[in-house]
Protein backbone atom coordinates (compact mmCIF):
# COMPACT_ATOMS: atom_id res chain seq x y z
CA UNK A 1 0.00 0.00 0.00
CA UNK A 2 1.46 3.49 -0.81
CA UNK A 3 2.00 5.88 2.17
CA UNK A 4 -0.55 8.43 0.80
CA UNK A 5 -3.25 6.15 0.98
CA UNK A 6 -2.52 5.64 4.69
CA UNK A 7 -2.56 9.13 4.73
CA UNK A 8 -6.04 9.37 2.75
CA UNK A 9 -7.46 6.52 4.64
CA UNK A 10 -6.93 7.74 8.52
CA UNK A 11 -7.45 11.44 7.16
CA UNK A 12 -3.82 11.86 8.90
CA UNK A 13 -1.90 14.95 8.66
CA UNK A 14 1.69 14.54 7.40
CA UNK A 15 4.02 16.33 9.72
CA UNK A 16 7.01 15.52 6.99
CA UNK A 17 8.16 13.58 4.84
CA UNK A 18 5.59 14.70 2.24
CA UNK A 19 7.99 13.83 -0.96
CA UNK A 20 7.70 10.24 0.31
CA UNK A 21 4.30 9.41 0.09
CA UNK A 22 4.80 7.20 -3.00
CA UNK A 23 6.85 4.64 -0.87
CA UNK A 24 5.19 1.08 -0.69
CA UNK A 25 4.61 -0.23 3.09
CA UNK A 26 3.66 -4.01 3.09
CA UNK A 27 2.37 -4.33 7.00
CA UNK A 28 1.27 -2.66 9.59
CA UNK A 29 1.92 -2.84 13.40
CA UNK A 30 0.16 -1.09 15.88
CA UNK A 31 1.79 -0.96 19.01
CA UNK A 32 3.02 1.45 22.31
CA UNK A 33 5.65 -1.08 23.20
CA UNK A 34 9.10 -0.90 21.36
CA UNK A 35 10.38 -4.22 22.28
CA UNK A 36 7.41 -5.44 20.72
CA UNK A 37 8.09 -4.03 17.63
CA UNK A 38 11.91 -5.58 17.57
CA UNK A 39 10.67 -8.59 18.38
CA UNK A 40 7.54 -8.69 15.87
CA UNK A 41 7.77 -6.43 12.84
CA UNK A 42 9.29 -6.73 9.21
CA UNK A 43 10.72 -4.43 7.20
CA UNK A 44 8.82 -2.09 4.96
CA UNK A 45 6.25 -1.68 7.62
CA UNK A 46 3.84 1.42 9.27
CA UNK A 47 3.92 1.82 12.78
CA UNK A 48 0.74 3.35 14.28
CA UNK A 49 1.76 4.57 18.24
CA UNK A 50 0.24 6.91 20.97
CA UNK A 51 3.96 6.69 21.93
CA UNK A 52 5.55 10.30 20.92
CA UNK A 53 9.54 10.32 21.89
CA UNK A 54 12.94 9.65 20.03
CA UNK A 55 12.76 5.74 20.66
CA UNK A 56 9.75 5.37 18.42
CA UNK A 57 11.78 6.78 15.70
CA UNK A 58 14.82 5.01 16.99
CA UNK A 59 12.82 1.72 16.67
CA UNK A 60 11.44 2.31 13.04
CA UNK A 61 14.94 3.19 12.19
CA UNK A 62 16.49 0.04 13.10
CA UNK A 63 13.37 -1.97 11.54
CA UNK A 64 13.81 -0.22 8.32
CA UNK A 65 9.99 1.27 8.38
CA UNK A 66 8.80 3.51 6.02
CA UNK A 67 6.03 5.48 8.11
CA UNK A 68 5.31 6.23 11.80
CA UNK A 69 1.62 7.53 12.25
CA UNK A 70 0.49 8.78 15.75
CA UNK A 71 -2.46 8.12 16.91
CA UNK A 72 -5.10 9.14 19.02
CA UNK A 73 -4.54 13.06 18.11
CA UNK A 74 -0.93 12.88 19.47
CA UNK A 75 1.11 15.19 18.27
CA UNK A 76 4.84 14.43 18.92
CA UNK A 77 7.56 16.92 19.61
CA UNK A 78 9.46 19.06 16.80
CA UNK A 79 12.41 17.19 17.85
CA UNK A 80 11.04 13.54 17.30
CA UNK A 81 9.41 14.38 13.28
CA UNK A 82 12.88 16.55 12.94
CA UNK A 83 14.83 13.56 13.74
CA UNK A 84 11.75 10.95 11.74
CA UNK A 85 12.74 13.29 8.30
CA UNK A 86 16.66 12.72 8.55
CA UNK A 87 16.13 9.28 8.86
CA UNK A 88 13.81 9.55 5.86
CA UNK A 89 10.42 8.17 7.84
CA UNK A 90 7.40 9.49 7.18
CA UNK A 91 5.75 11.12 9.82
CA UNK A 92 1.87 11.62 10.43
CA UNK A 93 -1.18 12.25 12.80
CA UNK A 94 -4.79 10.73 12.96
CA UNK A 95 -7.38 11.54 15.79
CA UNK A 96 -8.09 7.84 15.54
CA UNK A 97 -7.65 5.54 17.79
CA UNK A 98 -5.25 2.66 17.60
CA UNK A 99 -8.06 0.12 17.19
CA UNK A 100 -9.96 1.97 14.21
CA UNK A 101 -6.36 2.92 12.55
CA UNK A 102 -5.27 -0.87 12.67
CA UNK A 103 -8.99 -2.06 11.88
CA UNK A 104 -9.16 0.60 8.40
CA UNK A 105 -5.85 -0.36 6.99
CA UNK A 106 -6.31 -3.99 7.73
CA UNK A 107 -9.85 -3.43 5.86
CA UNK A 108 -8.35 -1.96 2.84
CA UNK A 109 -5.51 -4.60 2.34
CA UNK A 110 -2.85 -3.92 4.52
CA UNK A 111 -1.62 -7.04 5.74
CA UNK A 112 -0.49 -7.23 10.04
CA UNK A 113 3.10 -8.83 9.03
CA UNK A 114 1.76 -12.03 10.68
CA UNK A 115 1.32 -15.45 8.62
CA UNK A 116 -1.39 -13.29 6.51
CA UNK A 117 1.91 -10.97 5.01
Amino acid sequence: MKIQQIAELLDAKILCGADRLDGIVKSACGCDMMSDVLAFVKDQAVLLTGLCNPQVVRTAEMMDMKCIVFVRGKMPPESVVALADDSGIVVMATDERMYVACGKLYANGLAGGGTES
